[in-house]
């Protein structure tokens, strides 16, 4: 396998299962650190912010630098920041979509927004999705952070953000634009901020319907993992197949 400057792991699946490390997952990292080369983190997880999964990943002994830990709710901010400027954002979502355009110094707004912008809420309440209907039917631009219809807890899987923002899509007729996997910004804001070329950038995770999806339509290579949501035999069957296939990151020697 060819080496690369630029190493993007997803979190849950392939570092990380809940609340316990992927132990094969660690030892990859801590040796990409030991050479001199600083992974970088990437998930549609746009409740947390930067800190907050850096502090997660410290509590499995693992040293993550904010900076290259790119959540949806970062990437959201930074398109919105380099491809609508100056432009008022209607928020829904948590402290990590909130945290992130407040770093990037995007303001925000209770009505009359340019950018209706939807990121997971555990407050969601009918007067917040109306309100977003309205301002989608007035003409703001409607982004979402993910489209992941559930997500996993300790009771099951739950509704995720993408199952409210379809909800507000199927009520004005709208189709929003989606920033987190498999959408490739995440990846494009890594190679814009850091200066990389493709052909020095991989995408690493266990799902192959965001994670590989990602990778393959951003046109870098991908490795899947199999540790988490998709078994490499499911993978297999795949049309266009990942540039790798481990059963996990033990394999790989940097």
């Amino acid at each position: 396998m060819k080496n690369y400057k630029a190493y993007c792991l997803d979190l849950d699946g392939t570092v990380y299962r809940g609340t316990e490390v992927i132990p094969e997952a660690k030892a990859f990292i801590e040796r990409l650190q030991r050479k001199g080369i600083e992974p970088f983190f990437v998930t549609n997880n746009a409740s947390m912010t930067q800190k907050q999964l850096s502090d997660k990943l410290a509590r499995f002994g693992i040293k993550a630098e904010n900076e290259r830990i790119i959540s949806s709710a970062v990437a959201a901010a930074k398109y919105i920041k380099h491809w609508h400027p100056k432009k008022s954002v209607y928020m829904i979502g948590s402290t990590g979509l909130e945290q992130a355009l407040l770093q990037e110094g995007i303001k925000r707004v209770k009505e009359n927004g340019d950018i209706v912008l939807m990121g997971i809420d555990r407050n969601i309440n009918f007067d917040k999705l109306a309100n977003a209907c309205l301002e989608v039917r007035k003409g703001a631009t409607f982004i979402s952070t993910n489209g992941d219809l559930a997500y996993p807890s300790e009771k099951g899987l739950i509704p995720g953000n993408g199952a409210y923002t379809t909800l507000v899509a199927a009520s004005t007729g709208i189709e929003p634009m989606y920033i987190g996997k498999p959408e490739m910004h995440m990846l494009e804001a890594i190679m814009l901020d850091f200066k990389f070329a493709k052909e020095e950038m991989v995408m690493i995770g266990d799902n192959y319907d965001t994670d590989i999806k990602a990778g393959i339509r951003f046109g870098i290579d991908t490795v899947h993992v199999n540790t988490g949501v998709t078994s490499t035999k499911e993978v297999l069957k795949k049309e266009v197949q990942p540039t790798y296939a481990l059963e996990s990151l033990l394999t790989w020697e940097i």
